[in-house]
């Protein structure tokens, strides 16, 4: 039999929708407490010795050096 003589298989279709399954009285309210809040793009033009001296304190800590970066502005804004 040829490629293009290959028989097609049907998979029939479930004729319940999950909606059927579905109680909204017991509807609750979800909390996602471990959501991050959203993040804005920006640019930020830093010298070249600046930028290597945070990726080697990233680099000692094992976390990237953007991460690093938001920490110590962090840190900087609450104090």
């Amino acid at each position: 039999m040829k490629k293009s003589e290959t028989k097609k298989h049907c998979v029939p279709q479930a004729q319940e929708n999950s909606t059927d399954h579905l109680d909204l009285s017991r509807m609750q309210p979800v909390i996602f407490p471990n959501l991050k809040p959203s993040t804005t793009t920006i640019s930020l033009r830093l010298p070249d010795s600046m930028l290597n001296k945070i990726k080697v304190m990233a680099n000692k800590r094992h976390v990237p050096y953007q991460s690093l970066i938001k920490m110590l502005l962090a840190e900087k804004i609450t104090q």
